[in-house]
């Protein structure tokens, strides 16, 4: 019984002895020069398709508008063609929607593609300032992770900006 006592005292000692830092990863990426670029880059992209959705989304419309209008005009086979070529409209703009942005879609994966490297600066500029300070631990606040309470001396983000060469003005 002593020795499991003595063992969690020593474990609880250790514990203690862990240094636990963050950085919000958002804000290092937004000061970096080439963030911008990619935002562009992907605003562009982005532009462009919704310029299509939209115009998809006004034939879609415009064919609406005027079932509705000639409806009572149409035999039950040709109002239920247009029906149906409406769904199947309705059903490709859905498509191209989720192929464009989706989870899996084109806007995703360029992104994830575009911000890889730049990611990748910044852990390994973390992984350098969190070994030679002895860091055990560092959290990303910029993910889904919420802290309630932070003291300003265990962020990490301007030593990560400082490893990369950036200062707080993005230069």
């Amino acid at each position: 019984m002593i020795v499991l006592v003595l063992f969690l005292i020593v474990d609880a000692a250790d514990a203690q002895d862990q240094k636990i830092g963050f950085i919000d990863s958002d804000v290092i990426m937004q000061q970096m020069p080439e963030y911008s670029g990619i935002e562009q880059r992907l605003d562009l992209l982005s532009e462009n398709w919704q310029q299509e959705i939209d115009e998809m989304e006004e034939e879609i419309a415009e064919l609406e508008r005027e079932f509705e209008a000639r409806e009572i005009l149409f035999t039950d086979e040709i109002r239920q063609e247009r029906l149906n070529e409406i769904e199947q409209r309705k059903q490709e703009l859905d498509q191209y929607i989720e192929e464009k942005f989706g989870p899996l879609g084109e806007y995703y994966t360029r992104q994830k593609e575009l911000l890889e490297p730049i990611q990748r600066l910044i852990f390994d500029a973390l992984t350098r300032v969190a070994e030679r300070d002895s860091y055990d631990f560092v959290f990303d606040r910029a993910e889904d992770t919420r802290f309630l309470i932070t003291r300003e001396e265990w962020n990490l983000t301007n030593d990560v900006m400082l490893e990369l060469g950036i200062n707080e003005t993005g230069n």
